[in-house]
């Protein structure tokens, strides 16, 4: 028996609003109804895309309440969509538990390919990309350096995301972690109009950005333990 899709997991760009499939765009145009992480910024590129669409929060602070109330809706035959605020849900965004729930309940699920941070920053860093780790935000606080004591020996590609202010605290932990001379690669801002790309030792990356403002979303891609 073929199933019809109950759930589209949808990506949307990280900047560029180019970065959307037609596909995409199709299904966005076809459901009943779009999740989003932040209605507000999705409100944004839906105007951008003219879909008129009802939408509803779904978020990491209400998804453990509402994907039961879902579930339900998608088994009476709603057709929704999921969306983060900027690349592919379920990547470091709330999406895991609906998935989870829908298979659960033999609910269609369909993730179309698209935008994820990690992937260009990989390829722009030099780094070895055959064999690599994504490791997402390290903890805070608590495990934070016993993830980082793991890590140390890490022999495959390792690739973090980190905010602006918390950038230098991270790369001078990756310094006394992982050494000064280990070869790392930042990348901010995107497929936005102000994208950089560093490359260098973990030093020199210090060194670039204890003089800069930092601004944007960033990837650290580190070279594994040789």
């Amino acid at each position: 028996m073929h199933l019809e899709t109950s759930l589209y997991v949808v990506p949307t760009p990280i900047g560029n609003m180019e970065d959307i499939t037609l596909r995409a765009i199709r299904i966005l145009n076809e459901v009943n109804i779009i999740l989003a992480e932040d209605t507000r910024n999705t409100v944004h590129l839906l105007k951008h895309l003219q879909i008129q669409k009802p939408l509803q929060s779904y978020h990491a602070f209400n998804e453990h309440q509402t994907v039961h109330s879902l579930v339900k809706r998608m088994e009476n035959g709603e057709k929704m969509a999921l969306v983060s605020d900027a690349g592919t849900p379920t990547i470091s965004d709330p999406g895991f538990l609906l998935v989870r729930a829908c298979l659960q309940h033999q609910l269609k699920v369909e993730c179309l390919p698209g935008p994820t941070a990690f992937v260009p920053a990989l390829v722009k860093s030099g780094l070895p990309a055959d064999k690599f780790v994504f490791e997402g935000f390290l903890p805070q606080k608590k495990g934070r350096q016993t993830r980082l004591e793991f890590l140390s020996t890490e022999e495959r590609t390792m690739i973090f995301y980190e905010s602006p202010h918390r950038l230098l605290k991270t790369l001078e932990q990756f310094n006394q972690y992982f050494g000064p001379e280990r070869q790392a690669s930042v990348s901010r801002e995107l497929t936005k109009v102000f994208e950089e790309t560093v490359n260098g030792s973990i030093l020199e990356i210090i060194t670039y950005y204890s003089e800069k403002t930092i601004k944007g979303e960033i990837v650290i891609v580190v070279e594994g333990q040789k």
